[in-house]
């Protein structure tokens, strides 16, 4: 009896020398100067800038999934576009008075050329390589038919011929000419359907997973920089000096729970962003709800379709729908081969990242901001209505909606295809009590010490700048010193400047940065003027802008 208790004694002091060392490690604390949360093309390029700036500081980046880039920056849970406003319609809405606004076309196009100079530069530094695995020059072009929309390209690429961005840009009527650029779109058509495209030689297809994983392999590289995979975000406490101990947990550790102490967190986690936000418990956050929505896109691989489709092709969204119900047919370079994608078509889960949870939507809503979501609903039944309506559809619904792009398609050359997930931004607004926010948002507090990145559109496509304005936003400071500012124009060349209005240099960075990474270059020719669009006044307001999930 006494052995048998001995070694019962045994046990139970052996179990709690375990436990206090489990305790012990939960509680030890890593430090470091800058905690990336979420392995996207965010975080990536965040650390980048980092590396580069301050090559001293040392940097944590924390992934939940065993890998990086398999959210929304995987290259099949996204569209792939270079986002420049060549042939996204909902850029350049037509005002009150009939003429076309191409503020927001400007804006989207000035950005895309800052990501083209950070990637180029980053192939040069040899921090990326083989820029053929990441991007591809592929035409953009927008395609429209029936006398009104006809009339509105017309008007589009009358305005945009304002801007030197856009220059080199061409118009057609003829469905011949039509047909040589996209043969897919035209075959079958109605040769009596008034049709009208754009077409833009200098377009890109991006794959922004796998220029993720270049610059976070070559983040490893570095001996200040640790890579946690596996790894979930379970709490975070600021303290008293503004530093924020954040607790993680190992996945593939029992779960495991250890505390990392860092001077600056970024939250460039997704989808999840808006939940990771909350929990800082910072009084920005309260502004912020969140609404997902899916996509979808038919694929195909039958080289008879694909070796004949060259193009991302963007059409207009329909009379009443919203525009992320643009439909697209686009060539992309995914795995190493060609395919088509047609889509995107909206899907409805509650949960705010593919690999997410269903309890998202509702363990994001609060008391602050549970009234906001409620008004953008009710001020957005447009919106309401497509989601509603795109869940409802068929497996010939979609294949109807293909069949306006590609006449001749046949059934069994596609298939479908579940995209990423994307979260809309809702913010709470003092005279309608929410608005739904375009584009992405920038979100930090006062001290500067959290930021994170929420809202989806144009995305992963102005990576580069949107980081960028987040350094100037948290490190106003460093920014302004003549170090930083020195590099920064070194990485961006036209930093601080407009590349509207000035040919020579938009020309210049369109040629340097074509040359590094193996992307045709077409000297912009004069083109003739379309013919004079006649855009009437609408009866009605401007119909308001809605926010693009931006597949």
């Amino acid at each position: 009896m006494k052995k048998v208790t001995a070694m019962l004694f045994s046990m139970a002091v052996g179990l709690n020398a375990v436990s206090m060392a489990a305790k012990a490690k939960a509680t030890e604390e890593q430090e470091t100067d800058v905690l990336l949360i979420g392995g996207g093309i965010m975080s990536a390029t965040l650390g980048t800038y980092l590396q580069e700036l301050e090559p001293d500081w040392s940097m944590t980046m924390v992934e939940r999934l065993d890998g990086v880039a398999q959210e929304s920056s995987n290259g099949w849970n996204n569209a792939g576009t270079g986002h420049s406003a060549l042939m996204e319609l909902n850029y350049t809405p037509k005002k009150a008075d009939g003429s076309i606004s191409t503020e927001k076309a400007v804006e989207i196009n000035e950005a895309f050329q800052i990501s083209r100079q950070f990637w180029a530069h980053q192939v040069k530094s040899g921090v990326m390589h083989d820029p053929r695995t990441f991007i591809t020059t592929v035409p953009h072009m927008s395609f429209v038919w029936g006398e009104e929309n006809v009339n509105f390209l017309r008007a589009r690429y009358a305005a945009l011929q304002q801007s030197t961005l856009f220059r080199g840009m061409r118009y057609s009527e003829d469905h011949a000419q039509i047909k040589e650029w996209a043969p897919l779109v035209m075959e079958g058509r109605d040769p009596k359907q008034k049709v009208a495209a754009t077409r833009t030689e200098m377009g890109t297809d991006v794959n922004y997973g796998e220029i993720t994983r270049q610059l976070i392999a070559s983040l490893q590289k570095k001996p200040n920089f640790a890579l946690e995979l596996s790894t979930e975000v379970r709490g975070f406490k600021r303290n008293d000096d503004n530093t924020w101990t954040v607790t993680v947990a190992d996945l593939k550790n029992g779960e495991a729970e250890h505390n990392i102490k860092a001077k600056f967190v970024f939250i460039g986690a997704g989808g999840a962003a808006l939940k990771l936000l909350q929990e800082t418990g910072i009084p920005e956050a309260k502004e912020y709800a969140g609404f997902p929505v899916g996509g979808q896109f038919l694929v195909a691989e039958n080289p008879d379709v694909v070796n004949r489709h060259l193009a991302k092709v963007y059409g207009q969204a329909s009379v009443g729908a919203p525009p992320m119900s643009v439909p697209h047919i686009d060539t992309r370079i995914l795995d190493g081969k060609r395919v088509v994608l047609f889509g995107p078509f909206a899907t409805f889960s509650t949960k705010f990242l593919k690999n997410g949870s269903l309890w998202d939507l509702l363990s994001s809503t609060t008391p602050s901001n549970f009234m906001p979501m409620v008004n953008v609903g009710m001020d957005n039944f447009d919106l309401v209505k497509y989601l509603i309506s795109q869940v409802m559809l068929s497996d010939d619904d979609r294949f109807d909606a293909l069949k306006e792009y590609y006449p001749q398609a046949k059934k069994a050359d596609w298939r479908l295809w579940q995209a990423g997930q994307r979260v809309q931004i809702i913010k709470r607004d003092e005279d309608k009590g929410g608005v739904l926010r375009l584009g992405t948002e920038v979100v930090s507090d006062k001290e500067g010490t959290v930021a994170a990145l929420l809202g989806a559109s144009p995305g992963a496509s102005t990576a580069a700048p949107i980081m960028l304005h987040l350094m100037e936003t948290v490190f106003k400071e460093k920014v302004s010193t003549p170090q930083w500012q020195a590099k920064l124009k070194t990485i961006i060349p036209s930093y601080g400047t407009k590349l509207n209005g000035n040919v020579e240099a938009t020309q210049q960075e369109l040629q340097y940065t074509s040359e590094v990474l193996g992307l045709q270059y077409v000297q912009p020719q004069t083109t003739g003027a379309a013919p004079k669009a006649q855009l009437k006044p609408q009866a009605q307001p401007a119909r308001k802008e809605v926010a693009d999930i931006a597949l």
